[in-house]
């Protein structure tokens, strides 16, 4: 019997804590729609899920306690709702950052479709032709302002070009000759 432990000792802190544990539950349990009232919206859902949570959870404890499958009682499933309350909440105070894609709208089938809806009003469709050349315009000159500014050497980085009379301008001038008597001859023939 010396190998066993004195359990009395453990046995009345814990009722000590039972009691402390009590005590501070007791203004939840009694009237809760009165705090519940002072409280904003948010603030009121964290109060009703921590309640719902810190009961549950003492009912989980004392069914593991009896030697009873928690796991499968209904208590274990009400533990799950209440975390996914807990999800929420804490999605509604720290949102994420935008994952989701951006919304595109296909711009060429949106004209088809307002063009063969307006084809009957020549004014209407009139003036939708002259939008879509205008954002075709733009639309241009960004890609060729996009290029001008990405795409192409400045002037100054160019290579010099050859000076008059080398033997690279007339070797250019020869080729450029040949091809033309090539076409010449074809041609006479």
């Amino acid at each position: 019997m010396s190998g066993v432990k004195d359990l009395s000792r453990d046995l009345d802190k814990l009722d000590v804590q039972l009691d402390d544990l009590e005590g501070s539950l007791e203004p939840f349990l009694g009237n809760i729609d009165d705090i519940a009232s002072q409280l904003p919206l948010l603030d009121k859902a964290k109060l009703f899920s921590l309640v719902a949570y810190s009961i549950e959870s003492l009912l989980f404890s004392t069914l593991k306690l009896q030697g009873t499958d928690a796991q499968s009682h209904a208590v274990f499933d009400e533990l799950k709702r209440v975390r996914e309350y807990f999800a929420k909440i804490k999605a509604v105070e720290e949102p994420e950052p935008e994952k989701s894609r951006k919304t595109t709208v296909n711009q060429e089938g949106a004209a088809r479709v307002l063009k063969s809806g307006l084809s009957d009003n020549k004014a209407i469709s009139a003036k939708l032709a002259e939008k879509i050349a205008e954002e075709r315009a733009k639309a241009l000159l960004k890609s060729m302002g996009n290029n001008n500014n990405n795409s192409k050497r400045p002037a100054e980085a160019a290579p010099p070009a050859a000076a008059p009379g080398s033997g690279a301008e007339e070797g250019e001038r020869k080729k450029k000759r040949s091809k033309h008597k090539g076409r010449n001859k074809g041609n006479k023939g």
